[in-house]
C-alpha cells in the first residue's frame, strides 16, 4: 500500500492562502526550496485539485527555462513534468505534462491508487486533500508554517468527522523563523 502526504506552506494562523488565493507570503528560502525538491523527489505521483494544478502548472511546465532559475528551481521543474499527476476537476477538460484528469468522485480514486505498491503520493489543494483527509487516507501532514497571520483565505485542514490522532515524527526551523512540523496518522 502506497503513503498519501498532505503538505504544503500555510500561515501562522492555518491557512494556504490569504483572501483573493494571495500565496505571496509563503515564498521560501533557498534552504526550504530544497527541502520541498527533495520531498517531492521521493514522491511517485502527485494529485491535485484545480486550484492548485493551474497554479503549478502554470509556472512549472517551463520554470526551468526561467532566466534567475536556480540549480534546485530547474531540478524541481525537470521532477514535476516527469512526476505523473492525477487531476481532479469537473471543470477543466484538459490537462498535460503527464496528468491524467478524473472528473469524477476523488476518494474513489484515491483509495483506489492507494491500494497499489509503489512510491508515496502527494495530495495538494485543500479541497482535495479535506475529502482524503474526512475518509482517513491521508498517513503524513507535512506543515511548514511561516511568521505571518493572513486573516482568513483557505485553511490547510477542513472540517472533519472524528478525531484523527497524530505522532509527531520531525521538527525543523528554516530561516526567517519557517517552521515543518511533520505527523503520521496514528492507526
Amino acid at each position: 500500500m502506497r503513503k498519501l502526504i498532505y503538505g504544503m506552506n500555510l500561515s501562522l494562523d492555518g491557512y494556504i492562502a490569504a483572501p483573493g488565493d494571495d500565496i505571496g507570503w509563503g515564498v521560501p528560502s533557498d534552504e526550504l526550496f530544497q527541502w520541498w525538491l527533495d520531498q517531492e523527489l521521493a514522491i511517485g505521483l502527485l494529485m491535485y485539485g484545480r486550484k492548485l494544478w493551474e497554479v503549478m502548472s502554470s509556472h512549472w511546465p517551463t520554470g526551468d527555462q526561467q532566466p534567475d532559475a536556480t540549480a534546485a528551481q530547474i531540478e524541481f521543474a525537470r521532477n514535476w513534468r516527469d512526476t505523473p499527476k492525477v487531476v481532479f476537476s469537473s471543470t477543466i477538460d484538459k490537462v498535460d505534462w503527464n496528468t491524467r484528469l478524473v472528473t469524477g468522485e476523488p476518494v474513489a480514486e484515491i483509495t483506489r491508487l492507494k491500494a497499489d505498491d509503489g512510491e508515496p503520493m502527494r495530495v495538494g489543494g485543500a479541497t482535495l486533500a479535506g475529502a482524503a483527509m474526512r475518509a482517513g487516507l491521508v498517513d503524513e501532514y507535512e506543515i511548514v508554517t511561516h511568521p505571518v497571520l493572513v486573516g482568513g483565505g483557505t485553511p490547510f485542514f477542513t472540517a472533519l468527522d472524528s478525531w484523527v490522532n497524530l505522532n509527531l515524527v520531525e521538527t525543523r526551523t528554516f530561516p526567517g523563523g519557517v517552521v515543518l512540523t511533520r505527523y503520521q496518522t496514528r492507526r
